[in-house]
This record gives C-alpha cells, sequence and structure tokens, in this order.
C-alpha cells in the first residue's frame, strides 16, 4: 500500500533510492544466514533509472579433467551485484568471489565474480542435460542473464571401438583402414601415423583420411607400404590402436620374347630357343612370380654344304672356220648347295681341229644367200599377222563392263555401264538401241522397286535381290519400351504391359495365333508432359516416368524424419538447350527432378536411357548438368575415377548416384568409327486423303522407350497403324549414309512411282540429329479399289554397316487390319511408390546385410566383396567414403533391378562370399514389414 501510494505522489528519486536498498538488504539478511529454503533471488529489480547490465565476459562450457575443480567466471558493467545460477538453483554468496572496479572510459561500475565448480556436485547432479552454470547481473534498471555454460567430466576410453587391420594388396589397388576411436569426452581427434610419422593427406592427393576416421589410399604405390597406426586424443589422455602393416605387392610379369637362336647344328638336326624373364615386372612383397615357361625350344634342321662335281665332258664340237672344235662341261654332278664349294677347273675346253693344217680363204657366197632367205621369211610371217589382227579388230563390238553388280543385293547400286550388243543377256532393258560411236556412262542409285524391269534382272545371277535374307512371314511379338528380345512369355501380366526381364530390346513371342496378342496403341500415353510428381517422407521410395525407361529411387533415411518433400521428375520433350559440339551425340533424354532446393542426406539414384552400344574403346561418355543461368557444365565421365557422384552404365540405361537434384543428360563422344548408335526402325501406314493411296511412314529413332512412345504418339494423332515388329539398327559412326526403301511390290496390284522407293539420309542428319525421331515417307497407289491387302518388304540399311529388312503384310482397311501390341512395363499402373513396397529388398534383410558387410573382415570379406560380387568393380572410393558403403551399394542395385528384382541373383552373391546360405527370392511381399524373418541367422545377418 505504502509503495502504490509513493508512486501515486512521485516521490522524489531519493526515496526510491532508499526503497530499493531497502529491498536489497533484507534478501542479502536472509542469504547471509544461510536460510536455504527462503525464496528465490528476483529476476527482476523495480525499474530504475540507468542502463541494463552488459556481460564483459559469459561463462564458457568447461571440462573437469580428474578431480581438478573448474572455475566459471563472469563480467559485467554496469553492475551492483552478480550472482551465479547452476542448474535452475541460486549458488551461495559464500561460494563466489567478486571483484569491483571502476571503467575509466565511462565510470560506471564493473564487478567480476568467479566459482568454482567440482567433480562431485557434478557427479551428483541426476538431470535430463548437463550440469549448467549461467550469471544474473543487477543494476539500477533491471537484471540480465548470461549464456549457460556446460560443465562435463571429461574422459577418454583406454580400448577402441574398432582398430585397423592389416592387409595385402596389389599395386595400384585401393586400400581402406577403418578406425573407430575409444569412447570419450570430449569426442577423441584422429590422427594416422605410418611408420610412427604422422600422415598429411592435404599433401598427397593420393590419401584421404576425412571419411569417418578412416584411411583410404586410393591407388596403392610401393612406397604405401608400412606399419599404420590410429591416434585418438582429447584434452584427457591420448590412445595408439594396434598397428596394421600394410604390404603392397607387385605380381610378376613376363618380358618379350627374345629373338630364335641360331640353329646349334651346323649340319643336321639340333635345335634353336628362345628365352624371357619375370622382369617386366619384377615380383616384389610377396607377389606371384609369372605362370609359365621361361625358355621353350623347338628342333631345326641345318643342311649340309655339297660341293659341286664336274659332269662329263661334252663331244667335241664340229670344226669352225677358225680351225678349232670346244667342249664343255657343267658344275652339277651334283651342283654346289647350302654354302658348299663350286668345281676347281675350267668349264670348257678348245683345240685345233686340223692338226695344224687350216685353210680360211673358203668360199662364203653359199652362207649369204642362207641368211638373206632366213630374212625374208621373218618379213612375210610378220606381214601375215599384222593383216590377221586388223582384221579381226574391225570385226568387234562393244563387250559387256559392269561393275560392282553384286552390292544390288542390298537393294541399292551405284553402277557404272556401257552400252552392248543388242541380245546381250545382262541389258538393263534389251529393246535399247546401242550406240557404237560413244561410250556412256552412268553413276547414280538405283532401285530394284519396279516389278517389270526385277523381272529382266533375274536373268543373270548378278541380279538377285536380297537373296540371303530370311524374312518371317506371320509372327506375334511384343515390343518393350528399351528391352531386348524375350525368346518366352512366362506368368501372367496386365493389359498392355510386358512382363518384367533383364532384357532390353524388342522381342518376339513365338505363338501359333498372331491375333491372341493383338491390342491397340491406345495404352501408349499421349499427354504432352512427360512429369510424374509424389509426396516422400523418411522411408523413401521410387519414382517413374511411366513407358520412358526413366525413374528416381529415394532411399530409406535421405529424407530426414518427420519431413515431407514433394519430388517430381520429368522430361524434357521441346527441343533440347544442349547442343553438342563436333561429332558428339546427346545418347538420351534430357531428365529434370527436384525440387532443387532440396538436399538429401544419402544418395539418390537417377536412372535415365541411352541408345549408345557400350564400349569404353569406341565411347567416352559423359553426364552434364544445367545449371541455374541456363548453362550446361560436365560433371564427371562414366569412366572418371571421382567420390561426388558414381555412374553405372548399363547395356540400355545409365544409373547415376547423385545427393542434388536438378537437370541431367548425357553426352557421347565418339572415339573411334566403330561407336555405334543403335537405332530402333518401326513402319506406320495409313490411308491418305486420296482413296487409292496409301502412306508407309519409316521411322529411325534412339532406341529408348521415351523417344518410341513419342513416335507412337504421334502416330495415334495420324491414324497412324504399326505395320511390323520394330527392329533394333547398329548405326556406326563411319560418316556413310542411311539408306531407306521400298521393295517387293506386287505387280498389277501396286504401284510406285519410278526411282521413288529409295530414300538416302546424309550421315550428319542421323548422328548429330537431336533425339527428334528421323523418318521418312512412301506413298503407295493401288489400280483398283478392291485391292486391301499390301505385301512388301521394307529395307534399311548404312552403306557399309548393319541392313534391317522389315516384312509387311497387313490390310489397309480398318475394319480388317489387325493391330500390333504394343507391351510396356508395369510401371505406367504404379509411377510412384512409397515405403517398403517401392524396395526389393525388405528392411529388416537390408538391415542385416549393411551391419556385416560394412565391418571390415580379415579375410577381406566386407563391402568391396558385395560391390565386386554385384558387377561393381570401378571407382570404389566413392562408396568408401560413405557412412554406409553397403547400403549405397544396394540402392545401386534396387536401381539396376527395378523391373526383375532379382532376388537370387544377390542371394548367390551373398553365397559365394559365404555370408549366406538361404535365397532371399523366398521372400514374399506380405513378409516385407515382418521385422522377424529368418534370413541366414546361422551367418548372424
Amino acid at each position: 500500500m505504502g509503495r502504490g501510494a509513493a508512486r501515486s505522489r512521485c516521490p522524489p528519486r531519493l526515496e526510491r533510492w532508499l526503497l530499493l536498498l531497502l529491498l536489497g538488504l533484507c534478501r542479502w539478511t536472509a542469504a547471509l544466514r544461510g536460510n536455504d529454503n527462503s525464496e528465490a533471488l528476483p529476476e527482476s529489480i523495480p525499474s530504475a533509472p540507468g542502463t541494463l547490465p552488459h556481460f564483459m565476459e559469459e561463462p564458457d562450457d568447461a571440462y573437469i579433467i580428474k578431480s581438478n575443480p573448474i572455475v566459471l567466471r563472469c563480467k559485467a558493467m554496469p553492475a551492483m551485484q552478480i550472482f551465479f545460477k547452476c542448474n535452475g538453483e541460486w549458488v551461495h554468496q559464500n561460494e563466489h568471489v567478486s571483484e569491483e572496479s571502476m571503467d575509466e572510459a565511462t565510470g560506471l561500475k564493473v564487478r567480476e565474480v568467479f566459482i568454482n565448480v567440482t567433480r562431485q556436485q557434478v557427479e551428483d547432479f541426476h538431470g535430463p542435460e548437463d550440469y549448467w552454470c549461467q550469471c544474473v547481473a543487477w543494476s539500477h534498471l533491471g537484471t540480465s542473464k548470461s549464456r549457460k555454460a556446460s560443465v562435463r567430466i571429461a574422459y577418454l576410453r583406454k580400448n577402441f571401438e574398432q582398430d585397423p587391420q592389416g592387409k595385402e594388396v596389389p599395386i595400384e589397388g585401393m586400400i581402406v583402414l577403418h578406425c573407430r576411436p575409444p569412447e570419450g569426452v570430449p569426442a577423441a581427434e584422429v590422427e594416422w601415423l605410418k611408420n610412427e610419422e604422422p600422415i598429411d593427406s592435404n599433401l598427397d592427393e593420393n590419401i584421404d583420411t576425412r571419411a569417418d576416421h578412416n584411411l583410404i589410399i586410393r591407388q596403392a604405390r610401393l612406397s604405401d607400404s608400412g606399419n599404420y597406426t590410429c591416434m585418438a586424443a582429447n584434452i584427457v589422455a591420448k590412445r595408439r590402436s594396434m598397428s596394421a602393416t600394410v604390404v603392397v605387392y607387385v605380381n610378376g610379369g613376363w618380358s618379350s620374347w627374345t629373338e630364335w637362336s641360331n640353329c646349334n647344328a651346323r649340319c643336321g638336326r639340333g635345335w634353336q630357343k628362345r628365352s624371357r624373364t619375370c622382369t617386366n615386372p619384377a615380383p616384389l612383397n610377396g607377389g606371384a612370380f609369372c605362370e609359365g615357361m621361361s625358355v621353350q625350344k623347338i628342333t631345326c634342321t641345318s643342311l649340309c654344304p655339297v660341293d659341286g662335281s664336274w659332269e662329263v665332258w661334252s663331244e667335241w664340237s664340229v670344226c669352225s672356220p677358225e680351225c678349232e672344235h670346244l667342249r664343255v662341261r657343267e658344275c652339277i654332278a651334283p651342283p654346289p648347295r647350302n654354302g658348299g664349294k663350286y668345281c676347281e677347273g675350267v668349264s670348257q675346253e678348245s683345240e685345233n681341229c686340223t692338226e695344224g693344217l687350216c685353210i680360211q680363204d673358203i668360199e662364203t657366197a653359199s652362207d649369204i644367200a642362207l641368211y638373206s632367205g632366213l630374212g625374208a621369211a621373218v618379213i612375210a610371217v610378220a606381214v601375215l599377222v599384222v593383216g590377221v589382227t586388223l582384221y579381226r579388230r574391225s570385226q568387234s563390238e562393244y563387250g559387256v563392263d559392269v561393275i560392282d553388280s553384286s552390292a544390288l543385293t542390298g537393294g541399292f547400286q551405284t553402277f557404272n555401264f556401257k552400252t552392248v550388243r543388242q541380245g546381250n543377256s545382262l541389258l538393263l532393258n534389251s529393246s535399247m538401241q546401242p550406240d557404237l560411236t560413244v561410250s556412256r556412262t552412268y553413276s547414280g542409285p538405283i532401285c530394284l522397286q519396279d516389278p517389270m524391269d526385277k523381272e529382266l534382272m533375274t536373268e543373270s545371277s548378278l541380279f538377285n535381290p536380297l537373296s540371303d535374307i530370311k524374312v518371317k512371314v506371320q509372327s506375334s511379338f511384343m515390343v518393350s519400351l528399351g528391352v531386348t528380345e524375350r525368346a518366352e512369355y512366362h506368368g501372367k501380366a496386365h493389359s498392355g504391359t510386358f512382363p518384367h526381364g533383364n532384357n532390353r530390346a524388342f522381342g518376339t513371342i513365338q505363338a501359333r495365333n498372331k491375333a491372341t496378342y493383338i491390342q491397340n496403341l491406345s495404352s501408349i500415353s499421349t499427354t504432352s508432359e512427360l512429369k510424374t510428381t509424389a509426396i516422400f517422407g523418411h522411408l523413401g521410395g521410387r519414382l517413374v516416368v511411366p513407358n520412358t525407361g526413366v525413374s528416381l529411387l529415394i532411399p530409406h533415411g535421405a529424407i530426414p524424419e518427420e519431413s515431407s518433400w514433394e519430388i517430381y521428375l520429368a522430361i524434357t520433350q521441346k527441343e533440347s538447350s544442349l547442343q553438342p559440339e563436333g561429332t558428339d551425340v546427346l545418347l538420351g533424354p534430357e531428365v529434370t527432378c527436384g525440387p532443387s532446393e532440396v538436399a538429401v542426406s544419402t544418395p539418390f539414384a537417377l536412372t535415365i536411357p541411352h541408345c549408345a552400344q557400350v564400349n569404353s574403346e569406341h565411347w567416352n561418355i559423359h553426364l552434364k548438368k544445367r545449371t541455374q543461368q541456363g548453362k550446361w557444365e560436365e560433371v564427371m565421365s562414366v569412366e572418371e575415377e571421382t567420390t561426388s557422384c558414381y555412374c553405372l552404365l548399363d547395356p540400355y540405361a545409365c544409373h547415376i548416384l547423385l545427393n542434388s537434384f536438378g537437370t541431367y543428360a548425357l553426352i557421347g563422344e565418339p572415339i573411334s568409327e566403330c561407336a555405334v548408335r543403335q537405332l530402333k526402325v518401326a513402319v506406320f501406314g495409313c490411308l491418305s486423303c486420296n482413296s487409292l493411296d496409301y502412306n508407309l511412314r519409316v521411322y529411325c529413332m534412339d532406341n529408348t522407350p521415351c523417344a518410341f512412345q513419342e513416335v507412337v504418339s504421334d502416330e495415334r494423332l495420324q491414324g497412324g497403324q504399326l505395320l511390323e515388329e520394330p527392329k533394333l539398327l547398329h548405326f556406326k559412326g563411319n560418316t556413310f549414309s542411311l539408306q531407306i526403301s521400298v521393295l517387293d511390290i506386287p505387280p498389277f496390284l501396286w504401284r510406285i512411282k519410278p526411282f521413288t522407293a529409295c530414300q538416302e539420309v546424309p550421315f550428319s542428319r542421323v548422328w548429330c540429329s537431336s533425339p527428334k525421331p528421323l523418318h521418312c515417307a512412301f506413298s503407295l497407289e493401288r489400280y483398283s479399289p478392291a485391292t486391301t491387302q499390301l505385301a512388301c518388304k521394307v529395307c534399311v540399311r548404312q552403306v557399309k554397316g548393319h541392313e534391317q529388312v522389315l516384312q509387311i503384310q497387313t490390310s489397309i482397311l480398318e475394319n480388317e487390319r489387325e493391330t500390333i501390341t504394343f507391351f510396356a512395363h508395369d510401371d505406367s499402373n504404379f509411377p510412384a511408390q512409397m515405403g517398403p513396397k517401392a524396395f526389393k529388398i525388405p528392411y529388416s534383410i537390408r538391415q542385416r546385410i549393411c551391419a556385416t558387410f560394412d565391418t571390415p573382415n580379415a579375410k577381406g570379406k566386407d563391402w568391396q566383396m558385395l560391390a565386386q560380387k554385384n558387377s561393381i568393380n570401378r571407382n570404389l572410393s566413392y562408396f568408401a567414403t560413405q557412412s554406409s558403403p553397403s547400403a549405397v551399394i544396394l540402392d545401386l542395385w534396387e536401381a539396376r533391378h527395378q523391373h526383375d528384382g532379382d532376388l537370387d541373383s544377390l542371394a548367390c552373391a551373398l553365397e559365394e562370399i559365404g555370408r549366406t546360405h538361404s535365397k532371399i527370392s523366398d521372400i514374399t511381399e506380405t513378409e516385407v514389414e515382418e521385422p522377424d524373418f529368418n534370413y541366414s541367422r546361422q551367418n548372424g545377418l
């Protein structure tokens, strides 16, 4: 009542000071008496003119080492009093040590207070949080509180939770040494020693010590051999792990063979040898010695030398005008061989044949007459030969000269021909009148489309087009988006869907009746926007763009608990902003996943189909990402070793592990002319406005499900009908063009304009074009409206490359026409799956596998072996940087096997490692959520 009356009468400042002082004296008197049951000190004092206390120093977090108490200090200005409050209770005044001073700059009172906290106080405290203290300072205006400082007892256990294990690795192999330091407060820092010398990963890019205290050496070198020790230390103590001995060994390799030595026998049978040494490289540190022989021997035969010998002398010749006669002999009895000596002596002898009585004035007239007669005879024969030759030449005519006629069997021909004699069986048109004065040459594409001309051509074996091609007349088949040929069809499937399988191209169902599997193409999505959206939580799930081969796998735990994200997955259908340079090729669709502003804690798996025939010798494939500015930057090469992301290239799709959403695309750089871009060839047909005309449209598109879906959607709008099972064409990067022709059109029923049945597409248009499908149109005309059936062949081939022939047999009337079934994955019914049902491996089994393989094993049976058994042999350093490498490997397995769920193969891989002896495939969908599934309990999984 008095305080209210004083406030109403507006007492002078002196009275307010007295009231405050009186209240403070009462409180401090109670505190000095040690009354623990008294009321707590006030959090604030009634307002008074002045300034709130400002803390110049606040208490810091502290650790009690052994039994030494710690000191907490607090300093504030201006401050009348400062007291500590620990765990919500005031500390007794007797435990405070205070110092008071004056700030020279402001003239305000500065107070500093100290208290001691003992180990016993911290150990006696039992609360939901750590032992804490804060100080409260008073001034004339009110109170201020400092930050809370926690006090913990520091310690460091002696035993490491996991000591590094010794390893023997081949040179350039990867070394992963695991270390889990002892439990301690504060947490221990880890340092690695090699031969008692600290390791600094900043000085060696080949060494990484950042991944969960582990030591990773990406490519082992000989210098990496040694003893490795894990050092753990905090403010209390240091601990040393057991030393792990790492041996980097080199397996021996043979050098090149030396040249064969000379035969050791100079004459007769002997041997010769060659050798090699195990020095390329030499085995080191216990590496295996080279297998095989270091010396090879073969038998040899050296021919013995044979000296030459003279044959007997010949008879003496007749006596010459010089009165001499000759005789000769040859060194051939035997002749010298194999380095033998030549005969010694002379090969001819001469001597006088008249015993010295020589007459040399004999008449020579008869000899002159003889020689003159012989010369005249030679001249007469020469004149006769010339005359006969001129006569035969005057009677000759030009003959046939057909060049490279064998190429006509491909349906196209570029050839040269000269005019030929009338009546020649090889004439293209026997009614042509030859011009014997001029030689003409024609060069251009010739198409065997006219049946009348073709009947003439079949007279010669040179003009038998497509004699080696076997065409299937009647067949029912299934076409799957990006799924290879499948010989059999087991089990039941939803209408319009293709049963799951590993293969990724087109297949033919071996059925007796084609009509049994006929369905309409209406099952194909015609929406203009290929996009799927769903809401995912901590359990993760799978998102699929139906019938495109594009999917997104969100692993369990990638999204924080008690959070839900709306995630979308879309395919760009408009012209891509990514323009490849030179001969680079966009191998698949441009895929966007998002939202881009969120970040996952575990890598997600993005699957993008591609059209390349995978071969590292012919292709260099890159992953690119579009930035926020719209530019494209390279993320990585598929064959690159990196820890930022991971690409696994399968024959028809690429599975990518990423940590950030965005827009991605695959670019292929051909390394050689043998690089193959796989094209899917499909033929559609429909009646034109003129009821007598029928249009054939031949499409050549990328062998990706989304490309084929786009063609089917466009054809449905135009009334087109798929006429034959699409086929796969291997288009090489050899700069040769693509040729498309229509062959074997029934004569007297259909016709096509001459020389219009062949169309040639330049190489650059096929190879470097965007993923938009390429098509050629052909117009056929029937002679009579009564003709309702069409049978012909469509030949698509690359010059000096692969060729495909599609057999067309169809009715042009809609009410009689059979429709070709298009089978798609049943993911069109389930574009989004959330929670455990989205994964093939039950979560309980997955946890056991991760717990088993994430723990290092002395025999090397860890996650690296799990990766190897699942055909993951490259860029293992990426998995080593993950908190659970086995979990990421299983996520990649889920992405690869989303359509088949081949748990048998995974179980077999585990059995080979020696970890399990039962099959996961026994698990049914109803058992997915059962936590106590009995899976290889004998092995602890």
